[in-house]
């Protein structure tokens, strides 16, 4: 999700953290009042600011989740997208994508774009 879409979806936001906290994730940070905000990736190109919505850890792995949500701007999406996925291949983290009803088709359609194969998680 990107940071103009983040004040209209704060509700799934919320659920997902309360999906992963039943999953048995700890340390969970998000971009979100009330948590610690995860770490942030700066584009030197442009000084795009790039922050993960959701970083927690199980079981000594880091994991970053991002909220697959309809967006109007799903180029800047597929850079976030694409930079957290080369970053977690690096580090050895994990990236996940979370998605809702209604959003399926667009998430799958980002990610094929892509070329990446990722399951989503659906809540």
């Amino acid at each position: 999700m990107i940071a103009q879409d983040k004040e209209a979806h704060e509700d799934i936001l919320k659920q997902s953290i309360n999906h992963l906290k039943f999953l048995g994730y700890e340390n969970i940070k998000a971009d979100l009042d009330g948590y610690e905000s995860p770490k942030s990736f700066i584009k030197k190109k442009n000084s795009l600011v790039i922050t993960p919505d959701i970083t927690a850890y199980k079981r000594t792995k880091k994991y970053f989740f991002e909220l697959g949500l309809k967006s109007e701007k799903p180029k800047l999406l597929k850079t976030k997208w694409r930079l957290l996925d080369v970053v977690t291949r690096m580090k050895d983290h994990r990236f996940k994508i979370i998605t809702t009803k209604g959003h399926y088709s667009f998430t799958n359609k980002i990610l094929n774009d892509l070329n990446i194969d990722k399951s989503l998680i659906k809540i």
